[in-house]
């Protein structure tokens, strides 16, 4: 019996030891986040977005890693979850608020809290839809996700930073309206991309692999001019998410009244 006691003992810690890697790279994006409110503090506002874009990378791979090593777990979970409420709602709203919302003193406070309330609430309910059974709804997210909700609301600080800024925006108006609209989409049911299950066919990796290198060079380039056209884009993607959520759905539903015809005349 005690051979056997040593293998499970051995187990257990290749499986403790394949949790470390992700679990770090998640407290690494809350130090980047937290990193974020210091240059925002110090009024280095574009070490502030950076810092964010990097949080938001971090968050794309640290799930990614542990399911490709099997070193998924519980304290990993809700460590993520507790990571994306400060780099994707605390971190921005302080960002922006240093910015131009401290302009309107209270209302700009309350814009603040109310986006930090709708992150919260997003993650909650995405914890509890993340235990369902696999479906074809799992391609698309109920709203818009917090890292992409953190991005969105500092649109206006990023144009403003690009070479975009070409025409007298009022942000004292502008920054408010998008922080009204993405609390709004976080925890709203619009259907938005998830991107975690494409399935990309062999021949077409090496043009994949190249997208993403001239993405990550123009972005060392042109920085903020790359975030904001991939924001916009973004934008652009929820109306075309939705119409597609829509079709998908009609299908499943005439496909399910089909079947159920079918039983019923076997009947």
């Amino acid at each position: 019996m005690e051979p056997k006691k040593n293998n499970l003992k051995i187990v257990a810690e290749k499986k403790n030891a394949r949790m470390i890697l992700p679990n770090m790279l998640t407290l690494i994006g809350v130090c980047i986040g937290l990193s974020s409110i210091r240059f925002a503090l110090d009024g280095r506002f574009d070490y502030a977005i950076i810092a964010i874009i990097f949080a938001a990378l971090i968050d794309g791979l640290d799930g990614r890693i542990a399911r490709l090593i099997k070193g998924t777990s519980k304290v990993g979970k809700e460590l993520d979850s507790l990571t994306d409420m400060i780099s994707f709602g605390v971190a921005p709203a302080f960002i922006m608020y240093f910015w131009k919302l401290n302009s309107l003193e209270r209302f700009g406070w309350l814009l603040c809290l109310i986006y930090v309330i709708c992150v919260a609430l997003r993650l909650a309910r995405f914890n509890i839809n993340s235990n369902q059974e696999t479906s074809w709804r799992d391609n698309f997210f109920e709203g818009v996700p917090s890292p992409a909700g953190g991005i969105l609301v500092l649109t206006p600080l990023i144009i403003s930073l690009s070479s975009f800024d070409y025409f007298q925006i009022n942000y004292e108006i502008v920054v408010p309206i998008f922080f009204m609209i993405t609390s709004f989409l976080l925890i709203s049911k619009f259907p938005t991309y998830s991107f975690k299950k494409i399935v990309i066919p062999r021949k077409t990796t090496i043009f994949l692999l190249f997208g993403i290198v001239l993405f990550f060079g123009l972005l060392l380039i042109y920085t903020f001019n790359v975030i904001a056209v991939s924001t916009i884009i973004y934008l652009v993607l929820l109306p075309i998410s939705f119409f597609h959520f829509q079709n998908i759905k009609k299908r499943h539903e005439k496909d399910k009244i089909q079947d159920e015809d079918e039983l019923e005349d076997e009947l």
